[in-house]
């Protein structure tokens, strides 16, 4: 009979330190496989290059680098359905239980029951434990027990919560010599699973005192190096939280945990109303009229649309895999209010393009800007993409970065005029929201 073993799922929390579901794996008196899968069900549906499988690739494969190093052992990967890999899993091993972390996404949470009942059915136990949040799904709620639905009352009950539960850190570095590596290293090569190396790198994260010191003086200008970087890190994993809240209260910033807390209020948003991932959360946006202009939506793809602003944000996105968050709602305002072109299209798109993708935060911004959303902009709020040069980019030092065709003759003429387009977008929304 085999020797009886654990299992650590690593899934979008891609590091050995302060990992909750890791640090319980390893302390189980039973020694730990630790895996990763490339789940067919997400990854068959990403353009070949798709720089987020680059760097979860070189992510494992820098962490079994030190793994092998420092105590012989490796993250076994596999490339195929959750469900079958441990089907696979659960005849090769004598497991007893399979330790993860908890995922939100409506997608995980079914992918999650799946493994569930199927490890039951050969007495496997599943735990999963709360670690890419600090709050999550029911823990922050008003006191009749109702989900907030505005950001500001949220935020409030989530500080005075983290002055009731200091933060705690899980160390597992003394505990990884309990990682058990039975095989060779096992590590599933991008082209095994048709993927090439991606020309895009993720931007490391910048987290130094200078960055989170003047973040509120800075956050707001794209031509400045002013913000951390740390969106993909939080997303993967690769960045700790814990660490990044308990490094805002150290530095005393709360401008910058308020960024924190703002992921986490449209995670437990979308964790108690999945629905809004396909349907706008206020439903009379359903009626708004889409024009939906198919050459239009091209042109605001590919950063032409005649406004050097919202142009630069789209051309620093499909060069970089990043955009600064002050034009991200600039350019989602004008595709959706300018243009009248549904807010999903703009979603999908941010959805394949962006490096720090998150399904609540890409949901919960888009229908901000369009007005639909928890705690939405208004519609009638129609940010003027001139005159946000003026107070955002007024050297036009991030212009000229991206658009440096912006005074050629060349450069196309704007897509639509602004004050026609406000007073066409005015008549939309409120014809759309007067429908009984």
């Amino acid at each position: 009979m085999n020797k009886t073993i654990n299992i650590f799922w690593f899934r979008r929390d891609l590091r050995l330190e302060d990992n909750v579901g890791l640090f319980h794996a390893l302390n189980g008196k039973h020694p730990v496989v630790a895996i990763f899968i490339f789940d067919k069900e997400i990854i068959d549906s990403l353009k070949k290059d798709d720089p987020r499988v680059t760097f979860i690739h070189d992510t494992i494969r820098n962490m079994n680098t030190l793994l092998q190093n420092e105590y012989g052992s490796t993250i076994r990967t596999y490339y195929g359905k959750p469900t079958a890999i441990f089907n696979k899993l659960s005849h090769e091993y004598n497991i007893e239980t399979v330790f993860s972390n908890h995922d939100y996404e409506p997608y995980a949470i079914n992918r999650d029951l799946s493994i569930k009942r199927l490890l039951e059915k050969n007495n496997i136990g599943f735990t999963s434990y709360k670690d890419q949040v600090i709050f999550e799904t029911n823990e922050i709620v008003k006191d009749d027990g109702l989900p907030y639905k505005v950001y500001t009352p949220y935020s409030k009950k989530w500080m005075t919560a983290l002055e009731n539960n200091p933060i705690k850190f899980f160390r597992s570095q003394d505990l990884l010599k309990h990682l058990l590596s039975p095989l060779p290293e096992n590590m599933v090569a991008l082209k095994d699973m048709s993927f090439e190396t991606s020309p895009q790198k993720i931007t490391p994260y910048n987290i130094s005192n200078k960055i989170i010191d003047n973040y509120e003086a800075t956050r707001n200008f794209p031509s400045v190096n002013g913000t951390s970087k740390i969106g993909p890190h939080l997303r993967f994993g690769t960045l700790s939280v814990r660490f990044m809240a308990s490094k805002a209260l150290k530095n005393d910033n709360t401008t910058f945990l308020k960024e924190l807390i703002w992921r986490e209020f449209f995670m437990q948003i979308l964790w108690h109303f999945p629905q809004t991932v396909t349907k706008s959360f206020k439903p009379q946006y359903e009626n708004v009229k889409w024009r939906n202009n198919k050459r239009e939506f091209e042109a605001w793809c590919e950063g032409k649309t005649g406004y050097p602003l919202v142009d630069a944000g789209m051309r620093e996105l499909n060069q970089t895999g990043f955009m600064h968050n002050r034009v991200r709602m600039l350019v989602g305002s004008f595709l959706c209010k300018h243009l009248l072109i549904d807010w999903r299209l703009g979603e999908a798109y941010f959805a394949e393009k962006l490096h720090d993708y998150e399904m609540s935060s890409n949901i919960g911004n888009w229908q901000w800007v369009a007005g639909c959303g928890v705690d939405a902009s208004p519609y009638f709020r129609i940010f003027n993409p001139t005159t946000q040069i003026q107070k955002f980019d007024k050297s036009l030092a991030y212009i000229r970065k991206w658009v440096p065709d912006h005074q050629e003759l060349t450069y196309p003429v704007p897509i639509v005029e602004h004050k026609f387009a406000r007073e066409r977008c005015l008549d939309t929304y409120k014809t759309a929201l007067n429908k009984n």
